[in-house]
């Protein structure tokens, strides 16, 4: 295993190199109000700067660029390795209420994303390159924040009395991931695989066949470009893709993954028409060749502001190269597609928090260690963002002398935080800890009877409303934000 996701970019020369965590207080600090955050990827810098903000100094550790894992392909912070979305936008789904949720209370990451945008329709998608390079330049000029470059493998002794946030993301390294174990008491980790979609050039694009359309004509109408596909196409697409060869997973590595990012040739062999009614699904694309619906639509996905490159939307894969770049140009429109990145898998790693985790998300008998992020089993770029957001706040009000008070049920962040603990689950239910996004199944329902077309709008506004009477009455500002 590896690291995170996220990592350091340094050109100072500094000595990057294997650090075991020691508890001496920098020059001229009080240990009372430092903290240390293991991994510079989307929780890690989310918590970095919420704790520096409210005055805390920070030391950051991120293994890049001396190491990666074999998921990252660059040095900066915050790095988004598979898709470039934050998916939707609208308050009347679960993961837009949560973004919103987090600009209220004053998410430092989201708000870098806004300004980060591409075209998506009704999602928030982001150029990646943007997104990175400025929250590693807004990280590195805080001056509460001391950024130390190389891989972390060990974990603070028990006796260490400094915050300390393991964000490591879903690729923590071997080293760090054995001590996790070991101060688990040997509890057995747990782990998924986490697909990434290809990437193709936008002037490799057929356009006389492919065409630019939202479905439903959300957003500006134009934002996915979209190769439709016959009855004929499409099984022909699906015979090829289930005959393509695969990349063998290593002797330690057995097929689990997660549902809400399966790869296409696993959502495939569970029914040749599975792609129809998931990914490749039709609906409110109107082919303007013919005034209808395809049969089936593969849509890509502007990977910047410039669209001069687009990924396959849902197309996530563990294809080899070669059948792959074929599985591709068998697309119409993308005949002669140039990839610029294919796609690939690697391993995820998570803890089994309800059973390790205190309410605090530290681990049960270490009260200075905490968690952030996917490690704790949640799953997405905007649910690591949140957790790390969680977890600042909670060392922010600890270190204050103040009582952490959760966001209500009724909130998708309160949501997220009974997701880590298990608290959503049903009474005696015994289903072991899952890795998931959050979705409006894990809110508190409305009272009383509410339309059904009504019932998810209605979610969303009560959510943002009670995180703004959460916030006011129980988060501790920042006191030194540095933009």
């Amino acid at each position: 295993m590896m690291a995170r996701r996220g990592g350091e970019s340094s050109g100072s020369g500094e000595r990057n190199e294997s650090r075991r965590m020691t508890s001496r207080p920098r020059a001229g600090t009080d240990r009372a109000v430092r903290a240390r955050i293991i991994g510079a990827g989307l929780a890690g810098t989310e918590a970095a700067l919420q704790l520096a903000d409210r005055g805390v100094e920070v030391d950051l550790h991120e293994m890049k660029p001396s190491k990666r894992t074999p998921a990252q392909v660059a040095d900066g912070f915050a790095e988004l390795v598979c898709s470039n979305s934050f998916r939707g936008a609208a308050l009347e789904n679960a993961v837009g209420a949560i973004k919103e949720e987090m600009r209220r209370v004053g998410g430092r990451l989201i708000r870098i994303g806004d300004a980060c945008a591409v075209p998506a329709g009704g999602a928030l998608a982001v150029d990646r390159d943007r997104f990175s390079a400025e929250v590693t330049r807004v990280v590195q000029a805080h001056p509460k924040i001391r950024v130390m470059p190389g891989e972390v493998t060990d974990l603070p002794p028990p006796e260490d009395e400094v915050e300390t946030i393991v964000a490591t993301g879903p690729l923590t390294s071997d080293a760090l991931a054995t001590a996790i174990r070991q101060a688990c008491s040997g509890h057995d980790r747990l782990y998924f695989y986490d697909a990434i979609a290809p990437i193709v050039a936008a002037d490799s694009i057929d356009e006389s066949i492919a065409f630019r359309a939202s479905r439903y004509g959300k957003g500006d109408g134009d934002d996915y470009v979209n190769c439709p596909l016959d009855r004929d196409q499409y099984e022909a697409f699906v015979s090829q893709l289930l005959e393509s060869d695969r990349v063998t997973p290593r002797p330690f590595e057995e097929d689990r993954f997660f549902e809400g990012c399966l790869p296409i040739e696993v959502m495939a062999g569970r029914g040749r028409e599975t792609l129809r009614f998931g990914c490749m699904k039709p609906v409110g694309l109107d082919d303007p060749r013919t005034g209808r619906w395809p049969h089936a639509v593969v849509q890509l996905r502007a990977e910047n502001r410039e669209r001069t490159s687009y990924n396959l939307v849902g197309f996530q894969t563990r294809l080899k190269w070669g059948p792959q770049k074929d599985l591709i140009r068998s697309i119409p429109g993308l005949e002669n597609a140039e990839v610029l990145r294919f796609g690939s898998i690697h391993r995820n790693t998570y803890l089994d928090a309800p059973t390790l985790l205190d309410e605090s998300f530290r681990l049960k008998g270490r009260p200075n260690l905490s968690f952030a992020g996917q490690i704790t089993g949640v799953e997405g770029y905007v649910e690591s963002m949140a957790c790390g957001l969680l977890v600042a706040l909670m060392i922010a009000d600890r270190l204050q002398g103040r009582d952490f008070r959760p966001p209500p049920e009724t909130t998708t962040l309160g949501a997220l935080y009974r997701h880590v603990l298990g608290l959503d689950r049903a009474a005696g239910e015994d289903r072991g800890h899952v890795p998931s996004n959050v979705h409006w199944g894990m809110v508190a329902p409305l009272p009383g009877r509410v339309p059904k077309r009504e019932k998810k709008t209605k979610l969303g506004e009560r959510a943002v409303r009670d995180i703004e009477a959460w916030w006011q009455r129980s988060a501790a500002p920042p006191v030194a934000a540095v933009s």
